[in-house]
């Protein structure tokens, strides 16, 4: 009959002092293969085998009997098996061991093992109870605290003690609330109560400063019950560990977590100092400043330069924050510059780059304060114990430094505390020279697109006008708005606004070139539609470029235009739209209301039309035009923000300046997120007493008698300067349209603040100026023309082309009335 010895029942040798270390643990290796690997000398006390006589052995010889399928489960992924299994000793008998079985790479899915059983069971000792004892009173790590169930003192081990600062004989059967005297022990004895009643362990964490320590720490109180054998409760056991490194750990990644979210939050060098130092106060420190070098306030500078040693260090104060109401702590105003010497802690910190803490007793820190009686009463006043100086450095640019004081903290900074001030401050940094670098760009751009805008408008008489442009106020940058009033022939003028699609330097010269081409476009007299048209060719073939592999550009160009022409004679204006809101108008003695403006696609998408919108405009009609900022925001739907500047336009204002300023007022309150341009024209009539008109007939005869007609009404207009360049002028005008053009054709004088004389016909050719040889009988007409009179040029309407040129007026005969018809208005 075989032998069998079961788990737990195996006995110790009588003498085991020469058993000792892994002799006592039997410890095998096995292969993927399942072959034994490794064998010690405690496997060999246990099976009887020698390691030469069982390596390389296949493991499942040493089975007396195989366990069963479902007390082993599947192990190629378990980290660790543990379990009994009936083993066969050398000499035949069987042993029942709890083994424990390690999985050497889990992760990798192989097979190798170690399998590891303690050779003799250790059943319960005599001195058991004693080695628990001792356990309770020696922890040195973990303040034990047993309770009965009135919630008094009965035990307290070492640890206890010290962290409370009386023996047990003092604590036995006081309360809690009794020992700490305040409410946390409130706090933890009602949890006491609790676990007492639902026998439901409790947890807890407390930050308090114990008797004896100038620094609070943080305790993890760990409330469990105590059960006799029948499950009565008997009492509460208090683990209590001190946790401060770990609170303060998170507390740091926590301060490092907020500042993520709050530093940084605007591109303003200022407000993100400001936020530096609200983020320190009042969890870290309870006073902080920052201080950058002078020259980081100016945009249009590079980068800051550290002085050369030995000069006087310049900083500026840019933002400081108190745990007291208005930092009295501070010695430096907001804004102003203080000198830091050679040797001071600021300036040494600037100047090597490098942190650092100071006890203010410290030779360095203190020299520093005596020379200076505010600092010195400052410190004295408040107390004021430890400080850490942080340079702010970002992308190999140092750019201030930022102090960090205790004086309400009683525990002065550490080395760790350094390290968070250190993060705190870079991130810091990398947001100031963020907004630094954004607001020296937005200078540039803002300086570049203010040039590319008109200086001033140019003087014309048929509209009276007032413009506004407004850069973006927030993080877009500036955009490529822009506006225009361009004279043009025949006392006409064009209104024009448009708005590049973007932000930034680019957008700004795409704007520059669409303006200019605006304007060489209106020289020619194109019409609105067809102005518009070589408009979209022109954005379609920059946008092409942009996509050309230029990695400066952002891609496509797109804008939307308004275009509009007024013509102060038959007190009409035509308008096209390409994709730009609609403007308004307000009549006289009526409310402002959107023109009916055929839409237009925006500028770039090419191969559509533009279509024309006839309107008639009474003298002293607002024109609104503008762009899609001022009546569009992320708060405010454009249907709301047209009826807003609606209602703006209707108020009187004493000029049209005025009246700029009174719908940007009311509808930019805050600086808008995109930029706006706004240009309001008040249009003015030409009397029709100071033009003139006569249908010519196409007969040379008819010449002479045209330019009598002509001569007669300039000296009616008592403009005698102006008869004999007028006469030869309506000659040569009047004669090449009889010779070379199609009837019916038309003379017409305007008397404007120049005089303009048009010629009219049906055909479609225009005359080109040339150059007349010696004996060339023709051809010296226009050039004549050129040289008497201003400018000249000629515009294709839909009937034919006219012929124009403009003489100017040096100034207006004495009695002679003003042109221009002129109501009396709130404008003025």
């Amino acid at each position: 009959m075989e032998r069998r010895v079961t788990a737990g029942q195996e006995t110790s040798p009588r003498d085991d002092r020469d058993v000792v270390g892994e002799a006592l643990t039997a410890r095998v290796d096995i292969d993927e293969h399942g072959l034994v690997t490794g064998w010690n000398e405690g496997a060999e006390r246990l099976l009887g085998y020698s390691s030469a006589q069982i390596l390389g052995r296949p493991a499942a010889t040493l089975l007396a009997e195989q366990p069963r399928t479902e007390d082993v489960p599947a192990l190629s992924e378990l980290p660790r098996w543990h379990g009994t299994l009936t083993l066969r000793h050398r000499d035949g008998h069987h042993l029942d061991k709890r083994v424990v079985a390690h999985h050497r790479s889990p992760e990798r899915g192989d097979g190798e093992w170690l399998v590891v059983s303690a050779l003799y069971g250790l059943p319960p000792q005599p001195d058991d109870v004693a080695l628990v004892g001792w356990s309770f009173a020696q922890s040195p790590s973990c303040a034990l605290t047993l309770y009965d169930t009135r919630c008094r003192v009965r035990r307290a081990n070492e640890a206890t003690q010290q962290a409370l600062g009386l023996t047990e004989d003092y604590l036995r059967g006081l309360r809690l609330p009794e020992i700490l005297g305040d409410e946390a022990g409130e706090v933890d004895e009602e949890d006491m109560k609790r676990v007492l009643k639902t026998g439901e362990p409790h947890y807890r964490e407390h930050y308090l400063r114990t008797l004896g320590e100038t620094r609070e720490h943080a305790w993890a109180i760990n409330l469990s019950p105590l059960q006799d054998s029948v499950g009565r409760i008997r009492g509460v056991c208090l683990t209590a560990h001190d946790i401060t490194e770990q609170h303060w750990a998170r507390k740091r990644l926590q301060l490092i977590a907020e500042a993520s979210k709050r530093i940084g939050s605007t591109l303003d060098v200022t407000r993100t100092a400001q936020e530096l130092a609200d983020m320190a106060i009042p969890e870290f420190a309870d006073f902080m400043s920052v201080d950058l070098l002078t020259s980081l306030n100016d945009m249009h500078e590079p980068p800051p330069m550290v002085p050369p040693a030995g000069q006087t260090l310049m900083l500026r104060r840019v933002a400081h924050q108190s745990v007291q109401p208005g930092s009295p702590e501070a010695v430096i105003a907001l804004g102003k510059v203080d000198a830091y010497p050679e040797g001071s802690p600021p300036a040494e910190t600037i100047r090597s780059g490098r942190s650092a803490l100071y006890r203010m007793t410290d030779p360095g820190a203190a020299e520093w304060i005596a020379r200076d009686p505010l600092r010195s009463a400052s410190v004295r006043d408040f107390g004021t114990h430890s400080m850490m100086m942080v340079p702010l450095a970002a992308r190999g640019t140092t750019l201030g430094v930022a102090a960090f004081i205790r004086h309400r903290h009683p525990e002065p900074f550490r080395q760790d505390d350094l390290v968070l001030a250190e993060e705190l401050a870079s991130r810091a940094a990398v947001c100031i020279d963020n907004a630094q670098r954004y607001a020296r760009q937005r200078d540039t751009a803002v300086t570049l697109q203010r040039s590319l805008l008109p200086q001033r408008l140019p003087e014309q008489a048929a509209v009276d006008v007032a413009s506004r442009y407004l850069p973006a106020g927030g993080r877009a940058g500036v955009g490529g708005d822009w506006f225009d009033a361009i004279p043009l022939s025949g006392a006409r003028v064009a209104l024009v606004v448009g708005d590049v699609v973007g932000h930034g330097i680019h957008a700004s010269a795409t704007m520059g070139r669409l303006r200019t081409a605006v304007r060489t476009l209106a020289d020619i007299d194109l019409p609105p539609d067809e102005l518009l048209t070589h408009l979209d060719d022109l954005v379609s073939r920059l946008s092409t470029e942009a996509n050309a592999g230029n990695a400066e550009t952002t891609g496509d160009v797109g804008a939307t235009c308004l275009y509009a022409v007024y013509d102060p004679v038959s007190r009409r204006c035509s308008l096209a739209r390409a994709g730009h809101p609609l403007p308004l108008i307000l009549r006289p003695g009526g409310n402002a209301e959107l023109l009916d403006i055929p839409a237009g696609p925006p500028l770039g998408l090419g191969g559509l039309p533009f279509e024309v919108a006839e309107v008639d405009v009474p003298q002293g009609s607002l024109l609104a035009l503008y762009t899609d900022g001022l009546v569009e925001s992320r708060d405010l739907d454009i249907d709301d923000g047209i009826s807003r500047l609606s209602q703006a336009l209707n108020r009187p204002a004493l000029s049209l300046d005025a009246l700029c300023d009174t719908v940007l007022a009311t509808l930019l309150p805050e600086p808008s997120a995109d930029d706006v341009a706004l240009l309001i024209a008040r249009t003015q009539a030409l009397d029709a007493s100071h033009v003139a008109t006569w249908q010519v007939e196409p007969d040379p005869a008819a010449v002479a008698e045209v330019r009598k007609a002509a001569v007669r009404q300039v000296e009616e207009w008592g403009l005698t300067d102006a008869v004999f360049v007028t006469e030869l002028v309506v000659s040569e005008l009047v004669t090449n349209a009889i010779r070379y053009a199609e009837p019916p054709i038309q003379l017409r004088l305007i008397h404007d603040r120049s005089l303009i004389c048009e010629v009219s016909d049906t055909s479609s050719t225009a005359p080109h100026m040339r150059r007349a040889r010696t004996y060339d009988e023709g051809g010296r007409g226009l050039l004549l023309v050129a040289q008497l009179s201003e400018r000249w040029g000629t515009r294709h309407t839909t009937r034919g082309k006219i012929i124009w040129a403009e003489q100017s007026l040096r100034s207006q005969p004495a009695g002679v009335a003003s042109p221009w018809l002129r109501t009396p208005s709130e404008w003025g």
